[in-house]
């Protein structure tokens, strides 16, 4: 027994001093693998910035002169067709250089006034301008809401569908005898004609893009049990929106075409009694500016309404 207690560590002794030696060993080449890797192991060199790519002054040339050429191109090719038209005419239509003059000296002081029925171009400009917006915002207010409700149900679409087949085609000046006979006023009526003129095709594309509004939408709508007005909130609205401002787009241009057609027979301030009484003065000058004037008027509503279309619909909208 004694043997037993007393030796067996002696005994035990080499086998962990030998453990002890291995565990040491161990130890000491893994220390010496990992210097041999680090000794073998290149140094980590700095990555360079990527190096600026040098600007293709050929290619930015060709894209500026092929933005600006064409259009530069066309109106050159209008001077020269007017110039042509002029020196023909015997000098009834007056030349680029003449109209030029006058339009100087018009845009010089464009909001005089000497009377009710004299007053500078701006004045004109901006009372057709209110004249449109009052009357384009009244069609806007109830030609947006009907489109919803006429694509959204087909009895409303089969009901109204023939009323509208027959009306849109209606020249705008026929209106206008009508708002005369009704409002007692020429600034009412040209509001009328321009209200009626406008409202038509904001109903028609409105009412397309409900009709078109993918069958799989509604479904979901109604198994979820939505109301009509989480509907046309939710759903409609934004899947319609490209489709309502397309037809904002066609209602504006109508209506800036048709307030120079209604105003030159109201008569009042407006660019298109301007028109008319320049015609009355024999000044063909004046009336060429102010084509140009309503064009340019025309041009600036269009790109703004094209900005907005592309603002609220995320793709770029094609003129």
């Amino acid at each position: 027994m004694v043997s037993a207690v007393f030796h067996a560590p002696l005994d035990a002794a080499p086998a962990a001093q030998n453990a002890m030696n291995n565990v040491a060993a161990s130890a000491l080449s893994t220390s010496a693998r990992a210097q041999n890797t680090s000794k073998q192991a290149p140094a980590a060199t700095p990555v360079a910035p990527p190096a600026r790519m040098p600007r293709d002054w050929a290619a930015l040339s060709r894209s500026f002169w092929m933005a600006v050429l064409p259009p530069l191109c066309g109106l050159g090719l209008l001077i020269g067709l007017w110039a042509a038209v002029s020196s023909t005419t015997g000098g009834s239509i007056p030349s680029p250089l003449e109209t030029w003059k006058q339009a100087l000296d018009v845009f010089s002081n464009p909001f005089y006034r000497n009377g009710p029925n004299d007053q500078g171009v701006g004045w004109n400009v901006l009372m057709s301008l209110e004249r449109v917006a009052v009357g384009f915002g009244m069609a806007a207010l109830v030609g947006i809401p009907a489109g919803f409700v006429i694509g959204r149900f087909s009895f409303l679409s089969r009901m109204f569908n023939p009323l509208i087949s027959l009306l849109r085609p209606v020249s705008p000046l026929a209106w206008l005898p009508i708002g005369l006979l009704v409002f007692k006023g020429a600034n009412p009526a040209a509001i009328w004609t321009i209200f009626i003129c406008s409202i038509w095709p904001m109903i028609i594309n409105t009412a397309v893009g409900v009709q078109r509004v993918p069958q799989d939408y509604m479904n979901v709508a109604r198994v979820l049990n939505l109301s009509e007005w989480k509907i046309a909130t939710k759903i409609l609205f934004p899947a319609v929106l490209p489709y309502m401002l397309t037809g904002v787009r066609l209602a504006v241009g109508t209506a800036w075409l048709v307030i120079v057609a209604a105003e030159m027979l109201t008569g009042g301030v407006g660019i298109g009694f301007w028109v008319w009484d320049e015609w009355n003065n024999l000044n063909v000058k004046n009336i060429i500016i102010a084509i140009f004037v309503i064009g340019i008027v025309g041009l600036l509503l269009e790109m703004a309404l094209i900005k907005l279309a592309t603002a609220f619909t995320f793709e770029e909208v094609k003129t």
